[in-house]
């Protein structure tokens, strides 16, 4: 189905109108997201870790095994290690984010109206504009934050089990972890694995958000069908008067659509993340070298570990969390962007 017959079956259901930036309390916004958000990243952490552990771990070890050896011999602590460190960094890269996704989604969508799209192709440009922005510009806060956090994650990761891991350096907190990065390696060592961040997660993003948008429409459009037919009322379907989404249902579409604009691009970035996070915890090279991680390298070290696969390590709980996270974040964005409206009593 095309984008037009999308935008033309649409007009059976009154979709929820978008919040655009002017129409926020940007104070309110914010702190409200802050803590949202934290909460958020709070539930959906230890499935990072898994993740990270995954990725650096020279052995391949299944997921639930990982999980098991992880609450058996460090405790269920270990699954929010490097957390504090994570949280103060998202909370500034998360406003970030905010910011750029919607400052550039209202100025690209008005300006791609203006030049001739269609309603339904400005709201997938501009989605798409605006997750790439959001994404690079929160990719300077992220990117210092992931190395420290990683670094963290990976510790304790089963030396004695025969499941030898990348070397990293102890660290007891992640204040100890920022000091002796930047006396090793110097801001450099922060940024370590700054450009493929960049590469991995921007791309990402403007394919996450642009699908999102043509996802939700669909949904409401296969919504709409079924009703129109369900109840037979063909004229009011003619006439846009066929549903009015009630709350629940607007969560249920806006999780969905999420979940599926997730699994694509989870799998199509998956090599990058795996070679993204070696850079960032690797200390030197393992062939004993000691200098500097290079992307060739950490291929050429994964190829030989378990073929191309290896770049594939860590891929369900990462999909799972990006599917969880996903969801999880767009019905609280829609909901916080409510929340946050200059009159609020009539966008809830």
């Amino acid at each position: 189905m095309s984008l037009g017959a999308v935008e033309e079956e649409s007009r059976q259901i009154r979709l929820p109108a978008d919040v655009d930036w002017h129409m926020l309390d940007k104070s309110r916004f914010f702190f409200l997201g802050a803590a949202l958000f934290s909460g958020v990243s709070a539930a959906l952490y230890p499935a990072v870790v898994l993740k990270t552990r995954q990725q650096v771990n020279v052995a391949q070890i299944p997921c639930s095994r990982m999980a098991f050896l992880m609450f058996k011999q460090e405790g269920p602590r270990s699954f929010y290690r490097g957390f504090g460190t994570s949280l103060m960094g998202t909370i500034p890269a998360r406003a970030l984010y905010m910011a750029a996704l919607e400052v550039t989604k209202s100025n690209i969508g008005k300006a791609s109206v203006r030049v001739g799209f269609s309603e339904t192709s400005s709201a997938t440009i501009a989605n798409a504009a605006a997750g790439l922005s959001a994404s690079m510009a929160a990719q300077l806060v992220w990117t210092p934050v992931d190395v420290v956090s990683q670094r963290l994650m990976v510790q304790g990761n089963f030396p004695n089990r025969g499941f030898s891991s990348l070397p990293t350096t102890n660290y007891s907190n992640g204040l100890d972890a920022f000091r002796k990065i930047m006396s090793a390696d110097g801001i450099r060592g922060l940024y370590r694995g700054f450009g493929i961040s960049t590469l991995t997660y921007a791309p990402s993003s403007a394919v996450w958000w642009g699908s999102y948008s043509v996802s939700y429409r669909l949904i409401w459009d296969g919504i709409s069908c079924y009703k129109c037919k369900w109840k037979n009322d063909t004229k009011n379907c003619e006439d846009g008067k066929i549903l009015e989404p009630n709350p629940l249902c607007m969560v249920g579409v806006q999780g969905v659509s999420a979940a599926l604009a997730s699994g694509f691009s989870a799998l199509i970035t998956m090599p990058l993340d795996t070679i993204k996070t070696r850079l960032q915890v690797l200390e030197g090279d393992r062939n004993g070298g000691g200098g500097r991680p290079t992307v060739a390298q950490t291929v050429r070290d994964l190829v030989k570990e378990g073929g191309f696969s290896a770049c594939y390590r860590g891929l369900g709980p990462r999909w799972a969390s990006m599917s969880m996270s996903a969801a999880t974040m767009v019905t609280t964005y829609e909901l916080l962007k409510r929340l946050s409206t200059k009159h609020q009593v009539n966008q809830i």
